[in-house]
This record gives C-alpha cells, structure tokens and sequence, in this order.
C-alpha cells in the first residue's frame, strides 16, 4: 500500500483524536491509499508486462546450444593428411544461432496492439474502480455529515420536550393540571432519546466505512461544505458525456477494435510465414568442416487446413458482433442511468423544498402552541401534536438534503464525470 507523507501525518493525527477532515482530504487519501483501487492499478503493471510479451515474439532472438557425446566407435576416412574423423569417440559442439520473424500474415503486430487495448481497458477498470471509491466515499461523508444534523435535530427535540415537561411540572405542582401531562412530556423525551440513539449509531455505521476506504483508524469528524459540486449541465450534455467518456463505455469500444483485430488476424492463418536463420557452429568433426556459418529464410504456405481457419473467423465475427452489441447495451445503459440520476435528484430537490415549507409551518405553529400551552388556553395534547410535526419536519429537512446530496453525486457518477465534479482529477 502506497503511503505519502501527508497521508502518514494524516493518520496519525486522526488516530491520536477525532480531527475535522473535509471532503477533499478524504478523496485525495482514498485515492492515495483505498486497497480496491491498488488492486486496479496493479492489474495495469500485470496487463502492460503480458504486452511486452507479446511485442516479444517479433523481436529477434538469440540461442546458444551444444554437447558433449560419447560414441562407442569410432570412424574415419582417408589415411595420413587426407584422413578426416567422421564420426569421433568423443565429440563436442556447439552453435550460436539468431532467429528473426520476417513476415506471418501480421498476426503478431495485431495481437500486439489488442494487448495495447488491454492495457488501455486495464486503465478504463481503474477509472471506473476510483469512481466507485470515489462516490462511495463522498457518500459516506455525506451520511456522516447528516447523522451529525439528525443528532443536533434529536437534541432539540428533547429541548423542546424537557421544556414542555418544565412547565407541565409546574402546573402539576400548582394544581392546575394532573400528571399525565408530565408523563407525556417524560415519554417525548424518551422517544427523543431513543432517535438520538439511532442517528449516533448511524453516524458510527458511517464512520466505519469511511474508516475502511481511507485506512484510517479513531473517530472522524467532517466539516460539510454548503454545497460542495458544480451546477448540473443540461440532460443532453450529461448524457452525450456518458455516452463518450464512461469508462464501462470506453472499454466497451475497445472491445469492439479488439474484436475487428481478431478477425483480420485468423484471417492472417491463411497467408505464409516467412522467417530469417543465421548461426555459426563450431565442433569436433573436420567433416563436413569442423568450423562454419550459414544463413537461411525459411517460409511455410499453409495449403490445406481442412476448414480450420474458416471456423476460427466465423467465430471471431460471432465475437465481434457480440462486442458491437454490448457497446451499444452500454451506450443505452449509460443514457438512462443518466435520465433515471436526473430523476431522482428532481424529486429529492422537490421533496427538500417541501420539507422546508414543512419546517416553516411546523415551527410557527409549535411556537403559537407552547404560547397557549403556557396561557394554558390550549391542552398538552395540542402541544404534543405541534411538538411531533416539528421534530418529523427537522427530520425530514435532514433527510431529503442526504437524499439531494447523493443524487447529486449519482448523476455525475453516471455521467462519467465525478472526478471532475469533485476537482480530484480529469476525466475523459
């Protein structure tokens, strides 16, 4: 795991106590140190080492080979100067030899560029990886920003309710009221404890999976921007970039090319192959000469192949048209996960604007409501009522700005631009 040094001061000061982290601090360490997109970025190394590979198999190579050889005869010709051992009892050789494809119907230049394309998806499934770490991660500082809102509502909800209990316990001890008021005062304030309880268990459930992607350890304390992502573009720019930069897209389009490649090179099975030979070869044996070099092109015409290189092309067509179609499932998918994105943050902004107007009137009746709960022209029951409409209005007021805060980062996401939206890089 890759650690920078702002990412080790970063650790240890989280870890030692509940520091204030932003957002763009927590994208730029998920992108730093997030295992998942490690995983991604090593299955790059791995692909582009299998295409030096393969650019390997056009490159000249060199051997060296030889023996040693005990014979159980041995044989000669020829007497005195003339005589030349032919086969001796104990005989050595060795030969450097160089070996240069020249020609095979360009199937090795076209299985080399369809490893350059998968390098390049290698680099697309990273893009897609770090936006999905991306999105996941500013979700969860949103949720975390959100359980501190619903925490701050679920106190003033025992505010509101420890005061109405003040005052239900004074006209209790005057005389002026029995003490079910009180009681029902108690039992919003334990209601209000109860929610309060959950939202600090929905903000650690949070944390905790804040804490995974970042590698971080302690509690975490976010500072929420207002409003942290750009204006929308129009619909029909968000899904033309869809269509043009998700990475799911971008390797659907290589697939394509990859698949035309295959095509033209089983198509290249037909054609000859023709390859350069040269050594040099030193050995025991005067016969036919104890010392020599050769040079040698040697080619092989496939004749007859009983129908083998028809089927391997009909196959890759079948492939390629495959690939067409999931480039086109993709192009789709990309298009209406933009419109259903755009869908939901209309009604998460709709339903934001009318629990506002919800706050709005919740407060201005709580607040006539205690007044003549306290003039005692109005009965605990009517005080209660208002005192549930307020706390389910901050609720909702909580709740559908998570909800208009994530379709927000849903519809970059689909569009293929989050890292844009969240100034943590370019996208295509």
């Amino acid at each position: 795991m890759k650690r920078s040094l702002l990412s080790a001061v970063c650790l240890l000061s989280l870890s030692a106590s509940a520091e204030t982290l932003t957002l763009q601090q927590a994208l730029t360490r998920a992108l730093q140190v997030n295992n998942t997109i490690e995983r991604a970025r090593a299955e790059i190394t791995a692909t582009d080492e299998s295409r030096k590979q393969l650019l390997s198999a056009v490159m000249p190579r060199i051997t060296l080979s030889g023996a040693g050889i005990r014979n159980s005869e041995e044989v000669a010709f020829g007497s005195g100067n003339d005589a030349r051992t032919v086969l001796p009892r104990n005989d050595w050789n060795y030969r450097v030899v160089l070996s240069q494809p020249l020609y095979a119907g360009r199937r090795e230049f076209r299985a080399y560029a369809q490893a350059q394309l998968g390098v390049a998806n290698a680099r697309e499934a990273e893009r897609g990886t770090e936006d999905a770490v991306l999105l996941r991660v500013a979700s969860s500082f949103q949720a975390i920003a959100d359980a501190d809102a619903r925490i701050t509502v679920e106190k003033k909800n025992m505010e509101i309710a420890e005061s109405r209990r003040k005052q239900a316990q004074a006209f209790y001890e005057a005389g002026e009221t029995t003490k079910v008021d009180v009681l029902r005062a108690d039992t919003a304030i334990k209601a209000a404890q109860r929610l309060l309880a959950i939202a600090q268990q929905a903000r650690q459930t949070a944390v905790s999976v804040l804490r995974q992607d970042l590698d971080l350890d302690g509690d975490i304390e976010v500072a929420a921007p207002e409003h942290p992502l750009p204006p929308l573009p129009a619909a029909e720019d968000l899904e033309h970039r869809a269509e043009e930069s998700r990475a799911d897209v971008a390797a659907a389009k290589n697939v394509v090319t990859i698949a035309d490649l295959e095509v033209k090179k089983q198509r290249g099975f037909w054609l000859p192959t023709l390859t350069f030979d040269g050594g040099w070869v030193n050995q025991k044996s005067a016969f036919p000469a104890s010392r020599y070099s050769y040079g040698a092109i040697r080619f092989n015409v496939p004749l007859l192949q009983s129908g083998e290189v028809e089927a391997r092309i009909a196959q890759a067509k079948a492939k390629q048209k495959e690939a067409q179609l999931a480039l086109e499932d993709a192009q789709r998918g990309a298009r209406e996960d933009v419109r259903k994105a755009l869908i939901d943050l209309h009604t998460a902004e709709t339903a934001l604007g009318l629990a506002k107007e919800q706050l709005a009137a919740a407060e201005a009746e709580y607040q006539q409501s205690f007044e003549l709960y306290r003039a005692q022209e109005s009965t605990s029951l009517d005080v209660a009522a208002s005192e549930t409409s307020l706390a389910d209005a901050r609720r909702a007021v909580a709740e559908e700005t998570l909800n208009r805060d994530l379709s927000e980062l849903r519809v970059w996401y689909a569009a293929g631009q989050l890292k844009n939206a969240l100034g943590t890089g370019e996208t295509k």
